[in-house]
């Protein structure tokens, strides 16, 4: 069980709370490409906690921890996708810790997070992958979050505003007639 995960025994918990917080973002359906985000005043962050696993990129600052979590709880949303190691782009690993490289267990998901319309970035998971390399894997599996999915596990309620204005400028730029593919960010 996570420890945020809600218990028979103890009530609701600080996630069952966290959800109900982000019930308008989680129902939310993207049924396009061309969808943009609206600003919810009533956002609400998810800041970490000791212990969380953070995915800082820039301003943007993802709590996977939360997220995992909440991609345990609701496997049917998130189903597993095999991934060829050739669709990610290779950036080296001399920057990721060699122990954790080692320790790490490919047999995990990665998550891939929608960035712009179509294209995803991994937000979990560089270890395993640089571990996938080095012995020659040539799949793993992952989660694909689209946008909105991750959304309500940015930290901090300037990362959202911002988020939403970099999102709708992706939209924006995609038009509605793009025909954008998924693809991993190169």
């Amino acid at each position: 069980m996570f420890p945020d995960e809600p218990s028979r025994t103890r009530g609701p918990s600080r996630y069952s709370a966290f959800l109900r917080c982000h019930r308008e973002i989680f129902s939310t359906v993207i049924n396009s490409v061309s969808s943009k985000l609206k600003l919810d005043a009533k956002f609400e962050p998810c800041p970490p906690e000791a212990g969380d696993e953070l995915f800082p990129n820039g301003i943007f600052e993802f709590n996977i921890s939360r997220l995992l979590a909440f991609i345990h709880t609701h496997p049917e949303r998130f189903p597993l996708e095999l991934l060829e190691l050739t669709d990610i782009p290779n950036y080296g690993d001399a920057a990721l810790d060699e122990a954790a490289i080692g320790s790490a267990d490919s047999s995990r998901p990665i998550l891939l997070a929608e960035i712009a319309p179509g294209r995803y970035n991994v937000i979990d998971g560089h270890h395993r992958i640089a571990k996938a390399r080095r012995e020659g894997i040539s799949t793993l599996t992952c989660h694909r979050l689209r946008c909105p999915e991750h959304v309500p596990f940015l930290t901090s309620a300037t990362a959202y505003e911002k988020y939403v204005e970099y999102w709708n400028t992706k939209v924006d730029a995609a038009g509605p007639d793009s025909g954008v593919a998924p693809r991993l960010a190169r």
